[in-house]
């Protein structure tokens, strides 16, 4: 036995491991900034200490193209797993950058360490966690070190800004009619031509749910483009909220925004600005519309608002059409909202026909001896306290006033009353299916019983 194992035997043995990290934007092949030139300055460290008792653990924790600002690592995970069941003494790193560069992070980690007794060591900074002065140094290093990282990252932000400002595209998913080349859009005349029409249509159709029709029907979808790693990104079918988003995108002009604001790109413009008001002045009067119907409606709730579904499962929501002075009202479903009639998943619903069949399993519900025990049971088990006497006056109340009642009252009842009604179409079998509410019913009687606030409104309706 030689000299040095014989002192390396008398002192207690301490294990030592390795750690080594890459971040994924750094050179791999820079001297001492690889994985495998770390590895050699940590091992060759543990075996100067030989005398000290160290000793390498059999295997080393790597990270690979991680970055350090954060601890999501899956080599650093298994470091501080191994430390939790004390199998580490001492962890050994190139530098102290490499375990991490958040200060916060660092702090955490040191706190595990103390707890288990475990010392850091930097090779090439000659610190050591187990002094108070070693502490204090490795400290104020790393609030440098995260100070550089800060500063770095804010002269990157502020790289993108400049670089905005005087038009390049600084990344992102293309815009339908243009390409990316060497940071610059670059008009696609097949999808400009696109662009044009649409904006060209909303002078003549004037209706982005008419224009998402017409497109889809010829196959066309928003941008099919290919990311900086090669991979595919198909387009999908283009309905009217994204006509209204390029609608309002002033790349088309040219443009190029940063933080709410547009400057000049270095890219041509698709739509000339006298193009763009008249479509403008167009969108702004059906902005108009669109807000005195949605007034007009809240005014006049549909009795089947937000409760009514299709078969596929999708929401059907009210609208109306008006034809030689007069108001048509339907229910007619998402899809078809959004895609027009070409895209309905299910034939749109004459209001008056459907809130007909919903009324009469209403009433059916309120006058029957049936329900009215159901509803007592029901309320009873709830622990409040009510009698049938009560239940059925004031359901037999309500389904008298039905028909004198206001439309928005109908509607709110309506909500107390039931959950969802699903639309069937099961080949011969066609209806609905009302799916009743557990605690509308308790405040609903609660609220129309006798002698109460709504019974005495109920009166005067009536």
């Amino acid at each position: 036995m030689n000299d040095l194992t014989q002192m390396a035997s008398t002192r207690t043995r301490k294990r030592c491991a390795v750690y080594c990290r890459v971040s994924s934007d750094e050179r791999l092949d820079q001297e001492f900034n690889s994985i495998d030139a770390q590895k050699e300055a940590g091992h060759a460290y543990v075996v100067s200490q030989r005398t000290e008792g160290w000793m390498r653990v059999a295997d080393d924790y790597d990270d690979p193209g991680f970055s350090g600002g954060n601890t999501d690592r899956p080599g650093l995970k298994r470091l501080m797993a191994d430390i939790e069941r004390g199998q580490i003494d001492i962890v050994v790193v190139y530098k102290i950058d490499r375990l991490t560069r958040s200060l916060a992070d660092f702090s955490k980690m040191v706190e595990v360490f103390e707890r288990h007794g475990v010392s850091f060591v930097s090779v090439t900074q000659q610190f050591n966690t187990t002094t108070s002065m070693g502490r204090l140094m490795l400290n104020v290093l790393l609030s440098f070190a995260q100070f550089e990282r800060e500063v770095t990252g804010e002269r990157i932000r502020d790289k993108i800004a400049a670089s905005k400002r005087k038009g390049l595209w600084m990344g992102g998913v293309p815009p339908l009619g243009y390409d990316v080349e060497h940071r610059k859009l670059v008009i696609n005349e097949t999808e400009a031509a696109v662009v044009r029409r649409i904006f060209a249509q909303m002078l003549t159709i004037g209706s982005p749910t008419q224009i998402a029709a017409n497109l889809a029907l010829e196959g066309i979808t928003t941008k099919a483009w290919k990311t900086q790693e090669g991979q595919e990104r198909v387009g999908t079918r283009i309905d009217k909220k994204y006509l209204h988003k390029l609608l309002r995108n002033r790349i088309y002009l040219g443009e190029l925004s940063h933080k709410g604001s547009w400057y000049p790109g270095m890219h041509d413009a698709i739509i000339d600005p006298g193009l763009w008001g008249r479509v403008h002045e167009v969108l702004a009067k059906d902005g108009h519309r669109r807000a005195v119907e949605t007034k007009t409606r809240s005014r006049t709730d549909a009795l089947l608002r937000g409760l009514l579904y299709a078969p596929s499962g999708e929401r059907m929501y009210p609208t109306y059409s008006c034809k030689q002075g007069r108001k048509y009202h339907y229910y007619l479903s998402k899809s078809e909202l959004r895609f027009g009639a070409s895209g309905k998943s299910c034939e749109r619903l004459p209001a008056l026909e459907i809130e007909a069949a919903v009324v009469a399993q209403i009433r059916t519900v309120l006058a029957s001896p049936e329900s009215v025990v159901a509803v007592v049971r029901h309320i009873q088990r709830t622990g409040a306290k009510i009698d049938e006497a009560t239940t059925v006056m004031a359901m037999g109340r309500l389904n008298d006033v039905w028909d004198q009642l206001f439309p928005v009252e109908r509607h709110r009842i309506a909500n107390l009353m039931i959950e969802r009604i699903d639309l069937v179409d099961a080949g011969e079998v066609r209806g609905i299916k009302v799916r009743w509410r557990e605690i509308g019913w308790s405040a609903l009687i609660e609220e129309f019983a006798p002698n109460s606030i709504g019974a005495e409104l109920l009166e005067v309706e009536a």
